[in-house]
């Protein structure tokens, strides 16, 4: 085939929008469930119902209430991964642009997905050991992303905390409790609320003002 009859390739994601369904719809229903009810409140038939399927309909496609936890936390984990990696992407090289886009990125997943962001946080104690472990490892993988724009920040001199590694921790655990109190409809909307957060995250991490 030659280039010219090649068929066009599929346009690039927008890590910015939030306008795509992130979970199947058996996930979806036992998210709403667990929100609801809590992991250990929700029996599989009330996620049947919710997902409008029989028991061992449901089961066809995923074996245990577990099973169905585990997709949650690893559809979240996965989306924010891909987000973050395309915000990098689209910083370039700069440390204060690396470190802009990944504190804007942070705030408008856990803004625009707090229920995904939610359970990650509340219902880890609810897998096995071998599930907290692998979502712990996805969990630091994140947190060294903005590790590394810190670090870097310091060795050009743009960044100016004696603490990078707990300065870069703090940033994240700001960013992420957004998910515990925001709310659509209030002051601000996720894009202002990441604006404001960036230059918070500035201030913390000792960057100068102009």
């Amino acid at each position: 085939m030659s280039a010219s009859s090649a068929p066009p390739s599929a346009p690039a994601r927008d890590w910015r929008a939030y306008d795509l369904r992130v979970l199947p719809p058996i996930v979806d229903a036992a998210r709403a469930c667990f929100v609801e009810r809590g992991y250990d409140g929700t029996s599989i038939r009330q996620v049947a119902e919710r997902a409008g399927l029989s028991v061992p309909g449901l089961y066809h496609h995923y074996r245990s209430k577990q099973a169905l936890l585990v997709a949650i936390l690893e559809a979240a984990m996965a989306d924010l991964w891909w987000r973050s990696e395309a915000a990098l992407a689209e910083a370039g090289d700069d440390p204060l642009a690396r470190i802009d886009a990944l504190v804007e990125c942070l705030v408008l997943f856990h803004a625009h997905e707090r229920d995904l962001a939610f359970l990650a946080w509340s219902e880890l104690r609810s897998t096995t050991p071998e599930v907290r472990d692998e979502h712990v490892a996805r969990r630091d993988r994140q947190q060294r992303l903005l590790d590394g724009a810190v670090e870097a920040g310091v060795r050009a001199g743009v960044v100016g905390t004696p603490y990078p590694r707990e300065a870069s921790r703090a940033v994240v655990t700001m960013c992420t409790a957004v998910a515990q109190w925001y709310r659509a409809g209030g002051p601000l909307t996720p894009a202002e609320l990441a604006a404001r957060y960036q230059q918070i995250a500035r201030d913390a991490l000792g960057v100068a003002r102009d």
